[in-house]
């Protein structure tokens, strides 16, 4: 009887085990936070855009995030993106949080932009070309409504914005769908992507 209970004993000691190494492995997350304090205090004001985002990182002396936002004009990707944001190698077993992007005053020609994340943040930066007033517009999340596991080294659309070539109409597209995004670039006089990775350290050391 006693080699059973010890049996038994054994197993419940390797489920528990197995568990605590899932959780201590739990993959990086993402999910849409359009209630967040944040996007109450963008609409309250009426500043403009907020994509907010609630952001678990694990692991994170080993992991470096990259968040940025490209620009096409005309099907002309520019070289550099518009604003990037890029950190990592925290000490803290993990970093959660909010993390987003939010343009203020998008009705200007020359609007502000700025990129956040868990414990960093920039500066607006204003953004001198692309935007056109008279332009009509649309802007969407890249991400459904339940939570993303991120694959490291797997570059995530997370966003974006576009102007029409017309003042008149614009048609309904989706940021989730590469295809869309395609026809988007490829119609729209201006669109910008927010875009997401994230790598590992031995990676970057290579």
């Amino acid at each position: 009887m006693r080699k059973v209970y010890t049996i038994i004993f054994i197993m419940v000691i390797a489920v528990i085990s197995s568990s605590c190494e899932q959780t201590t492995s739990k993959q990086a997350t993402i999910s849409k936070a359009e209630d967040s304090k944040y996007a109450a205090t963008f609409e309250e004001l009426s500043m403009g855009m907020l994509w907010s985002f609630e952001f678990y990182l694990p692991n994170t002396d080993k992991r470096w995030v990259n968040v940025w936002v490209e620009r096409y004009q005309d099907g002309e990707k520019d070289p550099d993106p518009v604003t990037q944001l890029s950190y990592g190698m925290s000490p803290n077993e993990v970093d959660e949080g909010n993390l987003g992007l939010a343009i203020i005053s998008p009705e200007l020609k020359q609007p502000s932009i700025f990129l956040y994340a868990p414990g960093v943040t920039q500066s607006a930066k204003r953004m001198e070309e692309g935007f056109n007033e008279n332009l009509a517009s649309a802007w969407g999340y890249g991400l459904g409504d339940e939570k993303l596991e991120l694959e490291l080294g797997e570059t995530v659309t997370l966003g974006g914005y576009r102007q029409a070539s017309t003042k008149d109409s614009i048609k309904v597209q989706d940021f989730s769908s590469e295809a869309s995004i395609e026809e988007m670039i490829d119609k729209d006089h201006l669109v910008l992507l927010l875009k997401m990775k994230i790598e590992e350290k031995t990676d970057l050391e290579e």
